[in-house]
Order: C-alpha cells, then sequence, then structure tokens
C-alpha cells in the first residue's frame, strides 16, 4: 500500500516522503517549519495531482 510517512529532519524541519507498496521511498518533500503545512502540502498533492503531466525536459529542441 502506498504511504507518506510525516517526519524531522536533523535541522528540525517536518517533511514526507511517500513510499510504494514495497517500501522503496519514491519522493520526499522540502522542509516546512510547521507540521501543519507538511501535511496541507500532502492533501494538495493527493487532491491535485491524479491528472498530472509529464514534461520530459531533457529532450533537445533542434
Amino acid at each position: 500500500m502506498y504511504k507518506f510517512e510525516v517526519y524531522k529532519d536533523k535541522a528540525g524541519e517536518f517533511r514526507f516522503r511517500f513510499k510504494a507498496s514495497n517500501g522503496e521511498s519514491m519522493f520526499s518533500s522540502e522542509g516546512y517549519k510547521a507540521k501543519a503545512s507538511a501535511l496541507s502540502a500532502i492533501e494538495s498533492i493527493k487532491k491535485n495531482a491524479p491528472g498530472a503531466t509529464v514534461v520530459d525536459q531533457t529532450k533537445v529542441d533542434v
């Protein structure tokens, strides 16, 4: 099961990581001063990202 994990980093900021069902970390967030801000970011991703597109910026335009 996919999940978000909220944790505190060494600097005391709140961060979250998104983990796959196999336990592998897929991505992590920036640091937030307030836990509520990290939780708000998670909710925003859950609400707004289902239809996100992929933009490949590695392609060279000639």
